[in-house]
């Protein structure tokens, strides 16, 4: 039967080859030797982990209050207007104009006005077309009452006396396209002379 020795630094060694003595001299040296534990880690860092994590948190804490106050603060977008609404705005606009523009220049602008304001609400082709094509286009096909049919056929055929025919309009021919403008956009009845 053979036996082999654990020599250190040598492994299993046969007995017979005579190194027993050698092996038993290994052992009693590593049997001297103390063990002592690994070192732990060397620590390069010039901050501390526990620094890292304590200002990262701090830095998102800060950054997600400042995300909500402004989310908070800010107000949600405002509607778009409705087209009645700017005509309404831009008719109450050229009024304050009416003493300081001459009748020729506040027909073309109201009839501006109400011309976009038909564009916009209704989707007819108004701004590029003459009175007489538009109310054509409306006793075909229209979306308006009789009422409001005729108040812009009214409307429609001042401007154009004002316009084309140069009738010597004041300021208060002026006033009453403004009431007319303002009544239809309103949806109101049709004016008075």
């Amino acid at each position: 039967m053979q036996m082999s020795i654990l020599c250190r630094g040598i492994g299993f060694l046969p007995m017979e080859h005579g190194l027993r003595n050698q092996c038993h001299f290994g052992l009693s040296i590593f049997a001297a030797e103390e063990f002592h534990d690994i070192a732990p880690p060397v620590d390069y860092s010039l901050i501390s982990p526990w620094l890292v994590f304590l200002t990262a948190f701090v830095v998102l804490s800060l950054l997600g209050l400042a995300v909500w106050f402004f989310a908070r603060r800010r107000k949600p977008p405002l509607p778009p207007k409705l087209p009645r609404e700017i005509a309404l705005e831009e008719l109450e606009r050229i009024s304050r104009e009416i003493k300081r523009m001459s009748p020729y220049q506040f027909s073309i602008h109201a009839s501006d006005i109400l011309r976009r304001y038909v564009t916009q609400q209704y989707g007819l082709l108004a701004t590029r077309q003459t009175s007489i094509e538009f109310l054509t286009a409306l006793a075909k096909a229209s979306p308006f009452s009789a009422d409001e049919k005729s108040l812009l056929e009214d409307f429609l055929n001042r401007c154009d006396l004002i316009k084309f025919a140069r009738y010597e309009a004041t300021s208060a021919d002026s006033r009453l396209l403004l009431d007319e403008a303002i009544r239809f956009v309103g949806g109101g009845q049709l004016a008075t002379v």
